[in-house]
């Protein structure tokens, strides 16, 4: 009914590149079918320019069952260059699934780093992914959980909510509104008190008609309200800081401090280092569905033991590292390892068996610890966004 390639197909090696479909045929006519090893990268030396490696739980059950032994750097990691992945055994065993592989690691980490980004930028604030309309439906869960793995608290869409897990999280469109009309904003949101379950957030959509400050208050004093949310269109924002300040002070002096903050639309990382200290939340939408897909490649890099690449690719097995104040280190497999780093690399499958675990909380929780110590987000990082 849709353009959707199917989870079976994906699991066939279908999703293919037709070249690679052609490489086997040539290798079997050839008889030839080498172990290898192969490694994903997006960049072969560090660069300074980290981004969050995410997408590996949907790597690991396309990969699992054939007969190859998989590493890679654990979910939520920064990295700035080298492999985030090796692959070995033979070439055919797994030439088919590179380009659904790439596909899963490349857009899951865009996604994930630019969530990171928008999470540096307002710390402390309740954040949540509003971006599912911005993407084909098929691949909302993947912008979910990628939010997740950044640091956001929570997100909007149902069916992610129900593959990954977790509550959705959303409040009233302006569409419920303006099917109440003009002058009818108290009766909107007393059916959404009304019919909203028990535990659901009461926080009403208040700019919709008239002026931010009156229908915050109207809506303040029409039921037992947790928060606004103020979602003005770009094109009658004007000054969205002092908007957002002026709707506090009033919802203040009016008695209703315990009333929340919180403010969509249009927002990344600039608009949210001007808005966190004023408002208590956001939602965000396009900046994270939307993002670019981490460039990664899937390379060759030993064949039947000897170190091999292309042209302007490193050749040979790599070890990757993260020192104690936080800079990123590739050398050689082999090589001695620098006295205060850890090494990245960690088991994700062994004979086609999946031995790793995943928890979207510890990658986040990974992503933030990385972020401090790399810098991620602050400096001249948050200037090139």
């Amino acid at each position: 009914m849709f353009d959707i390639v199917s989870a079976e197909t994906i699991r066939e090696g279908a999703a293919t590149d037709a070249y690679f479909d052609r490489t086997v045929a040539a290798l079997d006519h050839a008889g030839r079918d080498p172990h290898v090893v192969a490694e994903v990268t997006a960049d072969q030396f560090p660069d300074g320019e980290f981004e969050v490696f995410a997408g590996l739980e949907d790597a690991a059950e396309l990969l699992a069952d054939l007969a190859v032994d998989v590493d890679a750097v654990p979910e939520g990691t920064l990295f700035d260059g080298g492999p985030v992945m090796r692959v070995e055994g033979r070439y055919t065993e797994f030439a088919r699934f590179e380009t659904a592989l790439l596909g899963f690691l490349s857009h899951a980490s865009g996604v994930a780093t630019n969530a990171l980004r928008a999470r540096r930028a307002a710390p402390d604030s309740s954040l949540l992914s509003f971006g599912a309309r911005h993407v084909h439906p098929a691949i909302a869960a993947m912008v979910e959980r990628s939010a997740l793995v950044g640091g956001f608290d929570g997100f909007s869409h149902v069916a992610a909510g129900e593959l990954l897990g977790r509550e959705p999280s959303g409040t009233m469109p302006h569409a419920l509104v303006i099917c109440f009309g003009p002058g009818e904003q108290e009766a909107a949101w007393e059916a959404f008190d009304a019919a909203a379950p028990e535990g659901t957030p009461r926080i009403a959509l208040c700019d919709t008609y008239t002026d931010e400050t009156d229908e915050s208050l109207r809506a303040a004093e029409t039921i037992d309200l947790d928060g606004v949310r103020l979602d003005t269109t770009g094109s009658r924002r004007g000054d969205f800081r002092h908007i957002v300040r002026e709707v506090r002070w009033k919802l203040d002096d009016a008695g209703h401090d315990d009333v929340e903050v919180f403010c969509s639309g249009g927002l990344g990382p600039e608009e949210l280092r001007e808005l966190r200290d004023v408002a208590d939340g956001f939602g965000v939408g396009g900046y994270v569905s939307n993002a670019t897909p981490v460039d990664f490649a899937l390379d060759i890099v030993e064949v039947e033991g000897e170190s091999r690449a292309k042209r302007g690719k490193l050749p040979g097995r790599k070890a990757v590292y993260r020192s104690a104040d936080g800079e990123h280190l590739v050398l050689p497999e082999g090589d001695d390892a620098p006295a205060d780093a850890e090494s990245l690399f960690e088991p994700l499958i062994r004979d086609g068996e999946v031995v790793a675990e995943f928890d979207v909380d510890a990658a986040a929780d990974r992503a933030l610890d990385d972020a401090e110590r790399v810098g991620f987000g602050s400096g001249d990082d948050a200037e090139n966004e």
